[in-house]
């Protein structure tokens, strides 16, 4: 998740765990600066983009680093602070706990993080919530302000930091419900439709939980739905469908840069060409057509399609300005059109395949 939200955390964390011992504001310090280390993995020089993109929240958010690295962290404060020099084992499990909560909910964004790396190497990655929610982070930031302007320790801000931590968890354990709810939803106006999708996966809207973008994969194409928490029961719902251009990516599905992109995504890529480019979108994050990862990996010539080094493509802008008010109407479950993607909004029996740009040779 964002920055902000990864500080207070590790500081309403280091609170509850270290404030009695040292203060409430040195252990909020402590723990907001414990907080953000996994992050610092940004920092480590990858040899093309693509590389950056799929392996940041790599190693440095396992959970296993967590458990090696918290002895060594734990010992340096032990030593570094006298009231934690009766209480070493509490202290290494305070580090633990701050540097594997940060792990956990990035896990729970669609970005996700490789929590079980060397064991289990992929990311995981559930989506159910966004990078930047306000429901989550503004309590904990309330009592970790709270905690960084206290210097004495107090019972009542232990108790509430740790009620907050808690009703702030079960929020997160709650959107994991709402984002089953939604793809069931999902599933089964697909299969109204006549939609045969091979997967589906709802993701939570920027900012909230309630307005849901679902994505329905078939192998040609893709489906965009958008569902509301608050929309009306027998409300009907806009699908968006897309061309995923599989023919342009035929001959590049044997290079590493495809395969890297292919297995972070899970599958859920669209090519397109862009001039004499082919470009590959992860279609989980950012809104059509202005996805946040897109990378050209290949260049259309006399002879076809030929693997290129990737690059990052920042041509198109991530969010319309028609998109504010959209998302405004379709979080309270008002029945909206969303411009962007206007042309590919379609009812099944009124789809036409689409002109397909060059294909590999």
């Amino acid at each position: 998740m964002d920055s902000i939200t990864q500080f207070v955390l590790g500081a309403a964390v280091s609170t509850v765990c270290l404030g009695k011992k040292i203060g409430p504001r040195k252990a909020a310090l402590v723990g907001g600066a414990l907080g953000t280390l996994p992050d610092l993995d940004v920092l480590i020089p990858f040899s093309d983009p693509i590389d950056s993109f799929v392996y940041h929240r790599g190693w440095s958010h396992s959970v296993f680093v967590h458990a090696l690295a918290a002895p060594v962290i734990g010992e340096g404060l032990v030593r570094l602070f006298k009231g934690l020099r009766e209480a070493r084992t509490q202290v290494y499990m305070a580090v633990f706990l701050i540097l594997a909560t940060h792990a956990i909910i990035d896990a729970m964004t669609i970005y996700g993080t490789r929590l079980f790396w060397p064991i289990y190497p992929d990311p995981v990655c559930v989506g159910s919530i966004f990078i930047i929610d306000p429901i989550y982070s503004l309590p904990i930031l309330g009592v970790a302000i709270w905690a960084l302007c206290r210097r004495e320790w107090s019972q009542r801000l232990g108790r509430v930091t740790a009620i907050v931590l808690a009703i702030t968890s079960g929020y997160m354990a709650l959107t994991i419900g709402l984002q089953q709810y939604v793809t069931q939803k999902a599933k089964d106006i697909f299969a109204e439709r006549g939609l045969q999708t091979d997967k589906v996966l709802a993701i939570a809207a920027p900012f909230n939980t309630v307005l849901w973008k679902v994505i329905g994969l078939e192998e040609e194409r893709y489906h965009n739905l958008y569902i509301s928490l608050l929309d009306d029961a027998d409300q009907s719902a806009e699908i968006y469908s897309h061309p995923r251009h599989p023919e342009l990516v035929s001959c590049l599905q044997g290079g590493e840069s495809y395969q890297k992109l292919n297995w972070f995504s899970r599958g859920y890529l669209r090519a397109e060409q862009v001039e004499d480019k082919v470009i590959v979108s992860d279609l989980r994050m950012g809104m059509t057509p202005g996805y946040v990862f897109r990378f050209a990996i290949g260049e259309a010539g006399e002879d076809g399609i030929l693997s290129i080094p990737p690059e990052r493509d920042l041509s198109t802008r991530r969010v319309e300005e028609e998109d504010f008010r959209w998302l405004g109407e379709r979080f309270w479950g008002r029945p909206a059109v969303r411009i962007a993607e206007l042309p590919a909004e379609v009812l099944v029996a009124e789809s036409e395949p689409e002109t397909r740009p060059a294909s590999c040779s």
